[in-house]
């Protein structure tokens, strides 16, 4: 008979999987608790939930949420973390974490929102794109250009025959002060 606390642990998680954006899970076997509380404090600064959890509570959790695939990444000493944000933080600040201070922590895998379940590599390659402001940022360069070049490529025989005119009419005014000089 599962305990009340069992039960509660499991709609908590089940509730955070259904609010969270990533869910990533890592094994952390031979960290020490002192790289473990350093890991907390910096996913606490970046404002990823960050937590060790039974995997058989996560598999119940993973039902009542209707996220089946989280089982997929689960095995074995298991910690998960919930990012509620911008999917990039979590990955990055795992990642980050694990170079920095050459730690043994080893990312399973991830899962974005209802998507695929994403291996250790791919999770890799998300953390190394750039910031989401940079991105967009990009984006709208990417969607500006043509119209620029078309704006340039309008604006050239105009600009050329503007030209034309103020030279005839510097012409035209210095034949006239010539002539009014003589």
């Amino acid at each position: 008979m599962p305990t009340q606390q069992k039960i509660d642990r499991v709609s908590d998680l089940a509730d955070k999987l259904e609010r969270s954006t990533i869910a990533l899970t890592a094994d952390y076997t031979g960290i020490s608790v002192n790289e473990m509380n350093e890991l907390r404090r910096q996913m606490r600064a970046n404002g990823v939930e960050f937590t060790i959890i039974k995997n058989t509570l996560m598999e119940l959790a993973a039902d009542a949420a209707n996220r089946p695939l989280v089982k997929d990444i689960v095995q074995g000493p298991t910690a998960i973390a919930f990012g509620y944000d911008d999917p990039l933080t979590v990955a990055k600040a795992i990642t980050d974490f694990v170079r920095t201070n050459r730690s043994v922590l080893a990312v399973r895998g991830a899962i974005m929102g209802d998507g695929p379940v994403m291996t250790a590599a791919e999770v890799g390659r998300l953390a190394s794109l750039p910031p989401k402001p940079q991105l967009i940022a990009t984006l709208l360069g990417q969607l500006q250009a043509p119209m620029q070049r078309l704006l340039g490529a309008l604006n050239g025989p105009l600009q050329s025959f503007d030209g034309l005119l103020q030279a005839r009419i510097r012409q035209l005014e210095s034949a006239e002060s010539g002539e009014a000089s003589a």
